[in-house]
């Protein structure tokens, strides 16, 4: 019989659909705290995300189904054996992750920071003048589907949105003008907000460089809930201290959590908040999980084509 290993947080309902889909196969649900190597070596399916050292050379696992969009943890040479796919959660985090970008991005442009940092000091206060979505140019860097998500609700709302994405290809609903990666430089000093939603990869660490915060206009907004790697933290800081950029608001940092000393923490024009944008913070997220979770194990079980492959070379999704 095989093993299924679950260390997702489920509930009764979650487990009955689960088995379901797992038919004939031996189910454990085992909370990912409390796991132990045993039982990561016995299994033929791992869902969720357990340490990676545990799985190195797993000779009986067929699927590594990770609860994270994110796979870079899993991608080092020799830690998942040639037999094992692995694949991710992309598509459950679109709705979490883009509105929590939007909030921010108005929240810069409406000053509602700054308006928060004077209401704990008891003041009536004018903060000054405030930008808006309409007219404005959004730069949405990493055009995958929580990307596109947030580029579509932004044009919703009046953004003329240029994206930019690895390779070339046709330009997908939602999005005004397309641009690849390596010509980044010549469109960021056209955007009103710059929105990072790079993966971690060997492409994408420290993609933000001060030359490029350079290139921004100094009006410019910057919001990252990709990943923290994408910019150093005293890069940024830098940036705005210096006036490059005029505000910035990020989800993600490096190191993450940010030291509680570093000066990031006391700059006026950010706003940081603590890596929340995914997570299961929004139940809708986790009943996404569940059901990439349980189309896999059917796919597994029928022998088809799995959903959300992950391609070991780029960190994407195929």
């Amino acid at each position: 019989m095989k093993n299924v290993l679950v260390t997702l947080p489920v509930k009764e309902t979650h487990q009955s659909r689960i088995c379901e889909a797992a038919q004939g196969c031996n189910v454990l649900f085992v909370p990912g705290r409390e796991v132990t190597e045993e039982q990561v070596s016995e299994a033929n399916v791992i869902i969720g995300n357990v340490p990676a050292k545990m799985i190195r050379g797993s000779e009986h696992l067929e699927l590594l189904q990770l609860e994270s969009a994110g796979a870079d943890a899993y991608l080092a040479p020799g830690l998942l054996s040639e037999s094992t796919v692995l694949c991710n959660a992309t598509g459950a985090y679109n709705r979490t992750v883009s509105e929590h970008a939007v909030a921010l991005t108005l929240m810069l442009m409406k000053k509602l920071h700054l308006y928060r940092d004077v209401q704990k000091k008891s003041l009536w206060k004018d903060c000054g003048t405030v930008s808006s979505p309409v007219g404005s140019v959004v730069l949405v860097v990493g055009l995958g589907e929580i990307g596109l998500q947030y580029a579509r609700i932004m044009k919703a709302m009046g953004a003329y949105i240029i994206g930019v994405k690895r390779r070339p290809g046709s330009c997908p609903d939602g999005i005004d003008e397309l641009v690849q990666t390596d010509e980044v430089d010549s469109v960021l000093p056209r955007a009103d907000v710059v929105f990072s939603i790079l993966p971690s990869t060997k492409g994408t660490v420290h993609f933000y460089t001060s030359e490029r915060f350079c290139l921004m206009k100094k009006s410019a907004l910057f919001i990252n809930c990709g990943r923290g790697n994408a910019v150093e933290s005293d890069v940024l800081l830098k940036a705005l201290q210096d006036g490059e950029i005029s505000g910035a608001a990020v989800d993600v940092t490096e190191p993450e959590p940010l030291p509680a000393d570093h000066p990031l923490w006391l700059q006026e024009n950010i706003v940081i908040t603590p890596h929340v944008a995914g997570g299961y913070h929004l139940p809708h997220t986790f009943e996404c999980i569940v059901d990439i979770a349980c189309e896999n194990l059917a796919h597994w079980l029928k022998g088809e084509e799995y959903r959300n492959v992950v391609d070991f070379e780029t960190g994407y999704k195929r």
